[in-house]
């Protein structure tokens, strides 16, 4: 009937369980002496799969060794495939006789490697780590006789090429984003920092994803503490699968309890290697353009590539006018329910009349007032991101003037409420961090009720309380509010502030332990006075 006949009654009993495979359960199945058995395991194992090739043929001088060749069709380079892998077996291998390596396996598997103009050759033995390679795009070599296979790697899919960023935009700078690819992700840091002791760790995440997750940091510079942490908590991750990186976010977090986030992401390059010189770790995840750094402060999603393209006056003005907005984006509807409700005699006169005059026909109290409009411009916002980009600005806009021109013509909401809406919204997109801004969200609503029921009060105990939970929170083990919270002198020239480049001497020093100097003789890098004229 032929080599390659499928005998199912000699494989019997020894295919595992594919719950087994499927969740990596610790068991370490080898590989059989039987090409037949090996493909019978395999093909069982993956179900029949139509797009999992098995290229069978024969090869050696007397064309009597039985080999196979298996590949997934979606992820698999076919061009290197054919003529790299392929055409040496079949065509190159007849020109040298292997038949005397048969007795010795080790010897016919090394010349066999050099034979096969493939960049990334392995060998392998069991069962699991062969289905893994597989189904991502590895070609798999079997060799009937021997229970060992080689795993080439000619993977290749379709992939979106490197594009500017869309949610972190800048005026000046680099126009580089990530993309899905982490190996693409991890050249366009490579390229920035061409140091040897940039250091990059690969783990594998989810039972049945396989999720590829790889660590950056830069050894000398990032403290090691940190880096063991990460790594321990990245392995106490037990999931089926990880899809985009927001998973691994919120598992390694260290305070689930909270609106702020204490793990950045950045979907820009030049963000991610400023964090690495640092002193910070990057996680990247396949399938995702979105890298994690950590560890995370507070005043770090307040900073932004722009920040170090301009000047230090102008990037201290713009750091200085976005932690201006925090405030506005978080109190400003409920200082505006506050006063109007509880404490008039602070509103000058002319102004109380005019907003007297205003709120005349208007039949809810102010902070059911600024409930209504601050609930219909968050479902504005969200149809916005939601509906297709050709049209999504246009409705945002368009409904925003109409619902509100709408609602105070009917007198349903005074004017006054709709330009406080207004400026606490547009004062929520000036922050560079998108997260940061739906913290800000979360907690207006709070402070709103606080307002409402106690008046400054209940905003100044809200307040007290937003700064105690701030300062208790931490970021892989380093304080969420550092260099504010403990006050760190040294630290503050790159926190508000942005000094000038020749200011910026030092790391973080809780980043940091030993290499804390980023810049040696920073007064050669200070202009020079002119020499006064005799």
């Amino acid at each position: 009937m032929g080599f390659f006949n499928k005998t199912k009654n000699r494989v019997r009993g020894i295919i595992p369980n594919k719950s087994s495979i499927a969740h990596s359960s610790g068991q370490n199945i080898l590989l059989k002496m039987s090409l037949e058995v090996n493909l019978e395991i395999i093909t069982e194992m993956l179900g029949n799969s139509t797009d999992i090739i098995i290229r069978k043929f024969r090869f050696g001088e007397r064309r009597n060794i039985h080999a196979a060749i298996l590949y997934t069709e979606s992820l698999t380079d076919h061009t290197t495939f054919q003529h790299f892998v392929l055409e040496p077996l079949m065509l190159e291998v007849r020109k040298s006789d292997l038949e005397k390596y048969l007795s010795n396996q080790q010897n016919l598997f090394e010349d066999l490697k050099d034979i096969i103009a493939v960049g990334e050759v392995k060998d392998l033995n069991d069962l699991d780590t062969l289905l893994i390679g597989l189904v991502s795009g590895d070609a798999i070599l079997l060799i009937d006789g021997y229970d060992q296979a080689l795993s080439l790697g000619i993977r290749k899919w379709k992939e979106r090429n490197v594009s500017e960023p869309t949610s972190q935009t800048v005026v000046r700078g680099s126009q580089e984003g990530f993309n899905e690819n982490f190996s693409i992700n991890t050249a366009l840091i490579r390229r920035r920092i061409k140091n040897p002791n940039l250091r990059v760790e690969t783990k594998s995440i989810g039972k049945i994803s396989k999720t590829a997750v790889r660590l950056m940091y830069i050894e000398g510079i990032v403290k090691d503490k940190v880096v063991e942490e990460v790594r321990q908590r990245l392995d106490r991750i037990d999931l089926d699968a990880i899809m985009e990186s927001g998973t691994i976010e919120e598992l390694i977090q260290d305070k689930i309890y909270t609106p702020f986030p204490t793990v950045f992401n950045t979907e820009r390059p030049d963000v991610a290697t400023a964090a690495l010189l640092e002193g910070r770790v990057a996680i990247l995840v396949d399938g995702t353009p979105y890298v994690l750094i950590v560890p995370a402060l507070f005043v770090h999603f307040f900073q932004s590539p722009d920040d170090y393209s301009h000047r230090s006056d102008i990037g201290t003005l713009i750091r200085m006018l976005r932690f201006l907005t925090f405030f506005i984006a978080l109190i400003a509807p409920s200082l505006y329910v506050a006063v109007t409700t509880y404490h008039q005699e602070m509103i000058p006169t002319p102004l109380l009349i005019s907003l007297a005059a205003q709120r005349e026909g208007v039949p809810f109290p102010a902070f059911i007032e600024a409930m209504m409009m601050e609930i219909t411009f968050e479902i504005i916002r969200e149809a916005g991101v939601r509906m297709p980009r050709a049209i999504g600005p246009a409705v945002s806009i368009v409904g925003t003037l109409v619902v509100g021109t709408a609602a105070v013509d009917a007198g349903i909401v005074s004017a006054a409420m709709v330009i406080v809406v207004a400026i606490t919204a547009i004062s929520s997109f000036v922050f560079p961090n998108y997260n940061i801004g739906i913290s800000v969200r979360m907690l207006r609503f709070l402070l709103m009720c606080l307002a409402g029921s106690f008046g400054l009060f209940g905003i100044t105990v809200g307040l007290i309380a937003l700064v105690l939970h701030l300062c208790s929170l931490r970021s892989f083990g380093i304080p969420y509010m550092t260099p504010l919270a403990p006050f760190i002198s040294a630290d503050i020239k790159d926190s508000i502030f942005r000094f000038t480049w020749w200011k910026l001497t030092t790391r973080p020093q809780l980043l940091n332990e030993e290499n804390v100097v980023r810049q040696q003789q920073p007064a050669m890098a200070q202009p020079k006075p002119p020499k006064s004229k005799p």
